[in-house]
């Protein structure tokens, strides 16, 4: 194609996103609630979810929503994986503070209530609280004609963890070693661009997917149990994945000690979501990181960028490109992490280490860099 794309001119602007939400805080009141008693906030730099007191512990919120993956959903009537997207978005901000997630709920809204598609979206809730290990505690539905023109679906989610031990990035240092974890696909972040690249290409969600997708570290859910050709539709709609295993059980292990490391050994946890590698920029106001040994992106990733001419630095500022989730370490004992991570996932690497660079991420095999989230 001869026009470059970006996630701007898809209607998505991250700075701009960004400038909005800091007038939003800025104008936000404090809180009601004194320190010392249930509810009142804890500082947490990054904004991967809140934290507020309770009592001995504390409590973790983050909410979230599918986004316009969704629009591709109701094109195809394919709801299966979006309620474990929705889940998705909400437990893996949580799991970045080093909270347990323990409910959910969600919401959703429809011009229209469909009885059908609202069984579908409560089997895929269903599914996605078993992949997270946390109890639906309630939820809303709301009818909008008028308001809404198709199915709008969020959550919040709820977990929490014991005082001193929040992970929030402050303890990092130069040296530390970055662990990432594999995507299973675009997860929920970038469909504008998705949508627009596909429009201008002339394609249908239902074209078989013009590249290999095969993998040994994701499967992709198929659309009734097809045993065709994999389509486009299928790739794109392929289910954020869940991390509450392996780092929930991580973070336990960690605190039991029985295998040689700590929780203060786990430095920092990082969700790759909208803003892509430039969310690492959240976990520290001084240091950087540097990617000189990254996951492969799945093929779709590379697709998207060839037909859209969207350019690399681009690419890696919008979508996960492979890789979902990365742990900082203490590199003292970046190895017997690593070790504990793989027996429990496929495909997790060893990807770079963090450094005092001047706050930027740079990614040293393509000579690209970030300096603002």
């Amino acid at each position: 194609m001869s026009d470059k794309m970006d996630y701007a001119s898809a209607g998505v602007d991250i700075d701009l996103e960004g400038s909005a939400v800091a007038s939003l805080i800025s104008s936000l009141g404090k809180s009601v609630r004194s320190t010392g008693t249930p509810g009142a906030p804890v500082d947490l730099p990054g904004g991967f979810g809140g934290l507020i007191e309770f009592g001995d512990h504390l409590l973790a919120l983050a909410t979230d929503g599918v986004g316009s993956k969704l629009q591709i959903a109701s094109m195809l009537n394919q709801w299966a994986g979006v309620g474990i997207d929705c889940m998705a978005m909400n437990v893996n901000d949580l799991l970045c503070v080093g909270a347990e997630p323990i409910a959910f709920v969600d919401y959703v809204a429809v011009p229209k209530p469909d009885p059908e598609v609202h069984a579908a979206l409560g089997a895929s809730l269903a599914e996605a609280c078993r992949l997270a290990r946390v109890t639906l505690a309630g939820g809303e539905t709301a009818s909008l004609p008028g308001i809404v023109t198709e199915l709008d679906l969020s959550g919040t989610a709820l977990g929490y963890l014991k005082k001193g031990e929040a992970i929030t990035g402050e303890n990092l240092q130069a040296g530390d070693v970055l662990i990432g974890l594999p995507s299973s696909g675009i997860h929920s972040n970038g469909y504008s661009l998705v949508r627009k690249i596909m429009q201008h290409a002339g394609l249908q969600y239902t074209d078989n997917a013009p590249f290999d997708s095969s993998s040994s570290i994701r499967e992709v859910m198929r659309f009734n149990d097809s045993n065709g050709e994999m389509t486009l539709g299928e790739i794109f709609l392929n289910p954020t994945r869940i991390y509450c295993d392996p780092v929930v059980d991580l973070i336990k292990s960690a605190q039991s000690g029985e295998n040689g490391f700590s929780v203060k050994d786990i430095r920092g946890i990082c969700h790759i979501t909208g803003g892509g590698l430039s969310n690492l920029l959240r976990l520290h106001e001084q240091l950087g990181w540097e990617i000189d040994n990254p996951i492969a992106p799945h093929p779709e990733f590379l697709w998207l960028a060839e037909i859209g001419g969207v350019e690399t630095w681009e690419m890696y500022r919008t979508f996960n490109m492979g890789c979902g989730m990365i742990i900082a370490v203490n590199s003292e004992h970046a190895d017997k992490i690593h070790s504990w991570l793989s027996e429990k996932m496929a495909g997790i690497k060893i990807i770079g280490s963090v450094v005092d660079n001047g706050r930027k991420v740079v990614h040293s095999q393509l000579g690209i860099e970030y300096s603002h989230y």
